[in-house]
């Protein structure tokens, strides 16, 4: 009986260590994603020429090669299959781990991580409920906030002048969701990808989570404030 079964332990396993590989290498591409968007979206100190610009140019990326938006669509693709590789393999995992906890040793082992597990699962839905949102607003305007613009820096002025105040509060709760889930998916990457053998890797990986935390959401949520106090008009 115990022959038999080995087999099916070692494959469950080895799908496990699959499954954490996809969520580390997928983190690693909406982390390059995320730092790209926000230095885009730092253009609107810029002004409107600089950040409407910004938004055209990413639609001519490597013409006439590509045609227009073709990058752009090729990379969306691309977001869009690590974002469905991302929520199978977090799925997978959090399924896995709560069949794992069917003995007491099992379950003490998961008490320390159980808040930040916890988190990380609904901090995911919630950034993508706001992806969702995000693209309504911003991409397909689906979602129109205080009218419809063609100018991208117009568009992005008008969602967050203060009449639409609940705008910036979606904002400002998912740039918190986003910064506590890099922190610890820097560091979960980093163990799985094996960067954490030894005490000053660790410091290392867990500095690097709090850095990156701390710059994008910084950097995000700092042009809708600016919109917000009317610094940027």
């Amino acid at each position: 009986m115990a022959t038999s079964t080995l087999p099916a332990t070692i494959t469950a396993r080895r799908t496990t260590i699959a499954m954490k590989m996809v969520m580390a290498t997928t983190g690693i591409v909406f982390v390059l994603f995320v730092l790209a968007h926000m230095y885009g979206n730092l253009k609107m100190f810029g002004g409107q020429a600089a950040y409407d610009e910004y938004a055209h140019h990413l639609r001519t990326l490597a013409e006439p090669i590509a045609p227009y938006s073709g990058v752009l669509w090729v990379l969306r693709v691309v977001l869009l299959g690590s974002l469905v590789a991302h929520v199978y393999s977090a799925f997978y995992l959090w399924s896995r781990a709560q069949s794992a906890r069917s003995t007491r040793y099992q379950v003490k082992k998961a008490v320390a991580s159980t808040l930040s597990a916890k988190f990380m699962r609904w901090g995911g839905v919630t950034l993508l409920l706001f992806i969702v949102f995000h693209i309504l607003q911003f991409t397909t305007q689906t979602i129109n906030v205080n009218g419809q613009y063609d100018s991208p820096y117009r568009r992005y002025v008008s969602a967050f002048q203060p009449g639409v105040w609940w705008v910036f509060v979606i904002y400002a709760l998912a740039m918190v969701a986003l910064a506590m889930h890099i922190r610890h998916g820097v560091w979960s990457a980093s163990q799985t990808l094996g960067w954490t053998g030894s005490a000053t890797a660790r410091r290392r990986a867990n500095l690097a989570g709090y850095v990156l935390a701390t710059v994008v959401s910084l950097g995000f949520i700092l042009p809708p404030i600016f919109v917000l106090v009317g610094a940027i008009k």
